[in-house]
């Protein structure tokens, strides 16, 4: 099982931060998950809300406008509860080895994306993009196909929440892997994802219990903000010690 740590290892360091990419490397974590938008100005910052409040260490980045209306210069003069500026995407592929989970919490970064990737080719290849956002994964089909997606849903929906259906839905996005929260997920479900050749990725991951269920399911991966923990419940339950894939 993929175990992402998410937004590293933010259990026990500042999310999105080098502290917390690194924890999650040494503590096994297959993939790392993590938020970019973008700045005013095109720069692509790790962040996951819109705006720096919650993170700001202090109250000098409270109250400010979303990051998308501020320029890079802006946004990097607030010290994070990291200790450090807010990360930029390439700041976060130079600090680690392992694939990145990188999820469009704005739709509006895919262009400033095919940009980067244009710019660093090689960071390419250890890239998997989410999102919620389904026209964000559709731009980055158009734009960066050879990148694969997954789009993210927080249980296995309803007909009224998604009319079209999951394999429409995949399909439209182009999404090769399918992440889906806990509610309505069944084995039944999985197994037809298998069938139609997509993994399936469940969380969030926050309990022996979740684990004890996504083994029960047959999910292919999960994220946790604990890394460690749930690679060690994983071996309790399974027996199976850790291989990096």
């Amino acid at each position: 099982m993929i175990i992402a740590g998410h937004r590293g290892a933010m259990a026990h360091h500042p999310e999105n931060s080098l502290e917390s990419f690194a924890a999650a490397e040494a503590a096994g974590a297959d993939e790392i998950e993590l938020d970019v938008r973008r700045t005013r100005d095109g720069v692509l910052i790790v962040l996951h809300d819109a705006t720096l409040d919650r993170v700001a260490l202090d109250s000098s980045g409270h109250g400010m406008p979303p990051v998308a209306e501020l320029t890079y210069d802006e946004v990097s003069a607030i010290m994070l509860d990291s200790g450090r500026p807010v990360l930029t995407l390439e700041e976060a592929y130079r600090a680690t080895k392992i694939t990145l989970q990188v999820e469009l919490k704005d739709p509006g970064c895919v262009e400033a994306l095919a940009a980067f990737f244009d710019d660093h080719p090689d960071r390419a290849a250890r890239t998997i993009f989410t999102s919620f956002h389904a026209d964000a994964l559709e731009r980055a089909k158009e734009l960066i196909p050879g990148i694969p997606r997954g789009i993210i849903v927080f249980g296995h929906p309803s007909a009224e929440e998604y009319p079209e259906g999951i394999p429409a839905l995949l399909r439209r996005t182009g999404s090769d892997i399918f992440h889906c929260g806990w509610p309505g997920l069944t084995r039944e479900v999985v197994d037809a994802m298998h069938a139609d050749g997509h993994p399936v990725r469940g969380w969030p991951m926050r309990d022996r219990e979740d684990l004890e269920r996504a083994i029960a399911l047959g999910i292919d991966g999960t994220t946790s903000d604990d890394p460690a923990l749930a690679r060690s419940w994983y071996e309790e339950l399974t027996g199976v010690g850790h291989g990096r894939r």
